[in-house]
């Protein structure tokens, strides 16, 4: 398949793709999966694009290579400047033949966007995980009784940020006003949270390397651009969530995730309001010595927490479970052992589709 000597890292990219489509079918998306193994079997070197993947000089896994590729492409789908690509695009359901011959004929024509598509990393809101953050903030509220002020690293556009602002159906509950900008829709395992706890946000302030702007009209296309194409339900949502958050005054801040969480937890807390800390699976990204700069920072400042200052920090990361991440919440001062020490409070979907609560 290819027209020049194999490299070394040929296998692993291929491997890398062929990885990347089981995960895709395994989290819903059967049209990235075959964008993927296409890929996977039939790239070659006859375009620039080609040559750069498959010559990759990094991880491509740790570098999310099969996904910069399908927001390259699935970019290059939605501007309309490849009429014969975006034409097989969902809800059109191709052959590997077909989307093979659009792959080859959108690169004759696109090489040099679509090679230059694979310069950034792939940056995504997952709007759904706020039912996890939902979840483990009314439960925040509910034992301190406080306001929270809120803080959140690896934030991208903010769209998390608002989260108390959403409606959310699950299963056969439902929490926010009818009116509300966006509906999240999850399906909901086990126990719900505390959906009668009294929740108010004092204040928010959130932190990403390379934050976007949601009223930034190519920052929020490059953000859909990474959203698998046959899911329809998670492109409204994130849209709507867009529109939502342009209309805020708030903005994420460009910032080391350490530095900012350092410089943010040694600002004196107010008394009558609870901190908490959250983020949702950002913390495999970070190096080793951010996270434990990260940690040593909360460690103090759960010293330093009293009833009328609690902290609390919320993750929603992977622990190596196949399959879903553990949502897990420490609250201090820690009152019992109930109350304080980090515990797993649910599972969820990588993407929010759904959450099992412990």
């Amino acid at each position: 398949m290819t027209d020049g000597a194999a490299t070394t890292n040929e296998g692993e990219v291929r491997a890398s793709f062929a990885s990347q489509a089981e995960s895709c079918r395994g989290l819903g998306s059967p049209f990235t999966a075959l964008f993927c193994a296409t890929m996977a079997e039939r790239l070659d070197r006859r375009f620039a694009f080609g040559r750069r993947v498959l010559d990759w000089p990094g991880n491509p896994r740790a570098d999310a290579l099969a996904l910069r590729c399908a927001g390259a492409f699935n970019a290059l789908a939605r501007s309309g400047r490849a009429p014969a690509l975006t034409a097989l695009y969902p809800p059109v359901e191709p052959s590997a033949d077909t989307l093979w011959n659009g792959i080859l004929a959108a690169l004759a024509g696109h090489d040099a966007f679509l090679t230059g598509y694979l310069d950034s990393p792939p940056q995504t809101n997952e709007v759904k995980r706020c039912a996890v953050l939902l979840g483990g903030a009314l439960m925040v509220a509910r034992q301190t009784g406080l306001p929270l002020d809120l803080i959140e690293i690896g934030a991208s556009a903010g769209l998390n940020l608002g989260f108390d602002l959403y409606r959310y159906e699950m299963g056969g509950c439902v929490w926010g006003t009818p009116t509300a900008p966006v509906t999240i829709r999850s399906e909901w395992r086990g126990a719900l949270p505390p959906l009668d706890a009294p929740l108010a946000i004092a204040t928010r302030r959130a932190c990403d390397l390379n934050p976007l702007d949601p009223g930034d009209p190519e920052h929020r296309a490059r953000v859909m651009s990474y959203i698998w194409p046959d899911q329809s339900d998670r492109i409204a949502t994130t849209e709507a969530a867009f529109d939502a958050a342009a209309r805020q005054s708030w903005r994420v801040e460009q910032a080391d995730a350490a530095e900012w969480i350092e410089a943010r937890l040694a600002v004196p807390q107010a008394h009558g309001q609870a901190r908490l800390m959250m983020h949702t699976i950002m913390w495999q990204y970070l190096p080793e010595a951010a996270k434990r700069r990260i940690e040593q920072a909360m460690a103090q400042a759960a010293a330093a927490a009293t009833p009328e200052a609690p902290l609390a920090w919320l993750r929603m990361e992977a622990d190596g479970q196949p399959g879903s991440a553990a949502v897990t919440l420490a609250i201090w001062p820690q009152a019992s052992s109930h109350a304080g020490g980090e515990r797993e409070i649910a599972r969820a979907d990588y993407h929010g589709r759904w959450v099992e609560w412990r």
